[in-house]
């Protein structure tokens, strides 16, 4: 398995004068970095591969619906729009060098509507991500669809309701990304959401209950990695933290708090208990 970590940790905007950090994860041994963004204008593809072609390091793309553009909304015009980003996302994706594209990609996140997901979204969801798999195939990219804790979203909650979405979906290149943050509070068992997942399974966000350094909190890490033998998983697993100080991740991802001296110390420490597994 590769270990990774996300951008997330130092910017909301990966670009230019973030190309350093990318030395200093390959530098604490890192196998592969997810690059996140939100929005690709002016994003130097080129200058990026080029640094992490240089590095050695893998590479796998994370975005997010942040707008009404999503596939929850029931205006049809919005929900192209939401399709036209996702395809943008893809062509980056391939453009880096990198085959998965990661992200909550059914409703905005931080959306929530007062009630459940209803049947209506649900075909949305699945006929957005139809299209949008048809298309990444073509460039030889997987989506991997993270479903997210209740107060986050409420359109895509659980391992089960992710493997139904995948089934309905039905291409092979459209899995799941399951985060253990997201499930400490959403699975009653961590091994058998995982289990849930099965073939859909993709790529793994390894965070702790409270967004810290792995290994630090209370996810049931024995079951998580009994479970991905189980399943033969061999994909990444990627720290997934957020930048303190950075006001727009900070109000999106609820941290009022220091997780840890800096954020980047939760990937430096982290990567040795990934390891040890």
């Amino acid at each position: 398995m590769q270990i990774g970590v996300n951008t997330l940790i130092w910017t909301a905007g990966f670009g230019t004068g973030h190309v350093p950090v990318l030395g200093e994860i390959k530098a604490h041994g890192f196998d592969l970095v997810e690059i996140a963004r939100f929005s690709w204008d002016g994003f130097p593809t080129r200058e990026i591969r080029t640094a992490l072609d240089g590095l050695g390091l893998g590479r796998a793309v994370c975005t997010a619906f942040t707008s009404p553009a999503n596939f929850c909304n029931p205006d049809p015009a919005q929900r192209g729009q939401a399709l036209d980003f996702v395809k943008q996302s893809v062509d980056q994706t391939a453009a880096l060098g990198a085959s998965t594209l990661v992200g909550p990609l059914h409703g905005a996140v931080g959306q929530l509507v007062g009630r459940r997901r209803n049947a209506s979204e649900w075909g949305w969801i699945t006929d957005g991500l139809r299209s949008a798999g048809e298309y990444a195939a073509q460039a030889g990219v997987t989506i991997a669809v993270e479903p997210l804790n209740r107060f986050e979203c409420y359109a895509l909650n659980t391992a089960v309701d992710a493997a139904r979405l995948c089934e309905e979906v039905g291409l092979d290149n459209v899995g799941i990304l399951y985060d253990t943050f997201h499930a400490h509070i959403e699975e009653k068992n961590q091994g058998e959401a995982l289990a849930a997942c099965g073939r859909h399974l993709k790529h793994m966000h390894t965070c702790e209950n409270d967004r810290g350094t792995p290994g630090s909190g209370q996810v049931n890490w024995i079951g998580v990695f009994a479970a991905l033998k189980h399943l033969d998983y061999d994909g990444a697993l990627v720290i997934e933290s957020f930048g303190f100080a950075i006001p727009e991740i900070a109000a999106a991802a609820c941290i009022w708090r220091d997780l840890a001296p800096s954020p980047e110390q939760i990937a430096w420490d982290g990567i040795g208990f990934l390891r040890s597994w």
